[in-house]
């Protein structure tokens, strides 16, 4: 719970102390080049979802993001992998990050835009440090969900390998009792 909680809480305020400087030094629309083309802060406020999908419906992505906030916080305590922590953390830390913004930013309470302002040219979006840590909690999840490993930590398959062990440590009990040499005396 505690990597958790620390990754959820740098996340959330890298990506808001860096919304604040943008809002701060840059007008709606401005581009800077940060890194040539390669990557350039353009600020734009987004009232949908990624690639500004679902504009006119703000306030269900409010709605969304408050239940998958709820589920997160609910199943927690389940987690013993630092890699799942990590994974939640950083889920939790995107999550309030954009939930901040369509909560408290214009135009108001729930329909509040949210702040983007990083731009890549393999991408065809604007996004912001939040959706970044979202994305990455995604790809994280499908390493740990293909490697197999479980909210404990341990991987599925060996689990499996220690079922199978234990099962021929049974067979081979029970095989050595039952192949034992007669003791009685010949002649």
């Amino acid at each position: 719970m505690a990597v958790l909680a620390v990754v959820a809480l740098c996340v959330y305020l890298i990506d808001q102390i860096a919304k604040v400087l943008v809002v701060s030094n840059l007008f709606e629309g401005q581009q800077v080049e940060v890194l040539g083309q390669l990557l350039q802060f353009h600020f734009v406020k987004n009232a949908g979802a990624a690639f500004s999908i679902g504009s006119g419906s703000t306030w269900i992505f409010s709605i969304v993001g408050v239940g998958v906030l709820g589920f997160v916080i609910w199943y927690a305590p389940r987690i013993r992998s630092t890699a799942w922590a990590v994974l939640f953390g950083l889920l939790l830390g995107g999550l309030l990050g954009n939930l901040t913004d369509r909560l408290f930013r214009e135009p108001g309470f729930g329909v509040g835009h949210v702040v983007d302002f990083l731009q890549i040219p393999l991408l065809p979006a604007i996004f912001n440090l939040a959706d970044v840590a979202i994305v990455s909690s995604m790809v994280l999840f499908l390493i740990l969900t293909l490697r197999g490993i479980g909210l404990d930590g341990r991987r599925t398959r060996d689990e499996d390998d220690e079922a199978a062990a234990e099962a021929d440590d049974v067979d081979a009990g029970e095989a050595s009792t039952t192949d034992t040499p007669n003791d009685k005396p010949q002649g």
